[in-house]
C-alpha cells in the first residue's frame, strides 16, 4: 500500500508541476553600452591633503558625477528601449495569432 500511495502522490504532483507555456515570440534583448555598466569612479583625497588637493577634488568629483549621471541615463534609456521592443513584439505576436 505504501508503494501505491507513493506512486499515486508522485503522479498527482507531477501532473500539477507542468512548466509554464513558452512565449510565442523571442523577445528582443539589448546590450547596454559598456559605459553604462562600468562602476563610477570617485576621487579620494590623499593623506595630508593640501588646499590644491581640495580644489582638484571639487573639479574631479564634479566631472565624475556628471559622467556617472550620463552612464545611468544611458542604462535607463537602454532598459526603456528594450521594454518598448518587448511590448511591440508581444503586441505583434498577439495580433498574428488571431
Amino acid at each position: 500500500w505504501i508503494l501505491t500511495a507513493f506512486l499515486s502522490c508522485a503522479g498527482l504532483t507531477a501532473g500539477c508541476a507542468t512548466p509554464p507555456p513558452a512565449l510565442p515570440v523571442a523577445l528582443p534583448q539589448l546590450t547596454p553600452p559598456p559605459a553604462a555598466t562600468a562602476p563610477c569612479e570617485v576621487y579620494v583625497l590623499p593623506p595630508n591633503a593640501t588646499r590644491a588637493d581640495l580644489d582638484e577634488g571639487y573639479v574631479r568629483r564634479g566631472a565624475q558625477i556628471a559622467a556617472c549621471d550620463a552612464a545611468r541615463r544611458m542604462a535607463l534609456e537602454t532598459l526603456e528601449a528594450e521594454h518598448a521592443l518587448e511590448a511591440e513584439a508581444l503586441r505583434r505576436a498577439g495580433r498574428e495569432r488571431r
